[in-house]
């Protein structure tokens, strides 16, 4: 039998983002305020994902062991230290997110039979590697808050009633969307970075956060005029307009996740080819 276990660790670190090959204004156009001097820092909460065959213990990895070498390897030398200057890896390559998620990777898989690192450098951004050489993904997290009402223009209120339930009610009702947006691509070898993540969020706020915030999503947007508005639909509705600006920045949107209520919530996986004219694949995830 095989199986994925998780061990969570944290740490508090800074960093700076600057090359010292530029001018301090072409670090402050890349890098916006993460350039000051003389750094900030974030407290990070790392997830060591591993997968193995249970052993005769009913174990993958003893946990006492996983804990010992996180901490020995990573912990012990990242808590309390600004990451430009602690490891040589981040001499040549800035300690982005998904830069030390990466190393964390490399410093981890000779003890640990590794599937994925996730670091957190705060509750709406995190990094996933999972040893694919320079590929990583981002993941952001917002939010929204919006109407709607599920239900068909053809039936009645009764017949829509039986199918969407309360939902169906002629006046809607509203939630507080917690939206996720992963994206996937090559980490930069000298900035660390797979996208600019000032122009994913932008992009993010124009195309959905900006048009969805306090409306009623079955008048206010024009799409759900004849789709109802279901999370699912709603979240692959969010795929199909992020996926060609995202490709634009010289990513991939990996998978949207949106998160309707604490019960409800959908993810759409949306890989393709980089650069493939394919659309969409309509792969849905439902958690209630």
């Amino acid at each position: 039998m095989y199986c994925i276990i998780n061990r969570r660790a944290q740490f508090s670190a800074s960093h700076r983002y600057w090359l010292p090959e530029l001018t301090e204004a072409e670090n402050q156009k890349l890098f916006g305020l993460c350039s000051r001097f003389p750094g900030h820092g974030h407290n990070y909460v790392l997830y060591v994902s591993l997968y193995g065959e249970l052993d005769h213990y009913g174990m993958v990895e003893n946990l006492s062991y996983v804990k010992r070498v996180i901490k020995d390897e990573i912990t012990s030398q990242l808590d309390y230290a600004y990451l430009n200057e602690v490891w040589p890896e981040f001499e040549q390559t800035l300690p982005t997110t998904e830069n030390i998620a990466r190393v964390i990777w490399q410093r981890l898989a000779p003890h640990l039979p590794l599937v994925n690192i996730q670091l957190f450098e705060h509750p709406e951004l995190w990094a996933d590697y999972q040893g694919n050489l320079m590929e990583a993904t981002l993941t952001v997290k917002t939010h929204f808050s919006a109407a709607h009402r599920l239900a068909l223009p053809e039936l009645s209120l009764e017949e829509n009633s039986e199918i969407y339930g309360k939902c169906a009610r002629i006046h809607g009702h509203g939630h507080n969307y917690h939206l996720e947006v992963s994206v996937t691509g090559e980490i930069d070898p000298r900035t660390g970075m797979l996208v600019d993540l000032g122009a994913l969020q932008k992009i993010i706020d124009e195309y959905v956060v900006e048009p969805f915030d306090h409306s009623f999503l079955n008048k206010d947007i024009p799409y759900f005029a004849q789709v109802v508005p279901t999370a699912e639909n709603i979240a692959f509705y969010i795929a199909q307009l992020l996926q060609q600006p995202i490709l634009e920045l010289g990513a991939e949107l990996d998978k949207v996740k949106l998160i309707e209520s604490p019960n409800n919530s959908c993810e759409i996986y949306c890989r393709t080819r980089l650069h493939s004219p394919l659309p969409i694949k309509q792969e849905v995830a439902l958690v209630s």
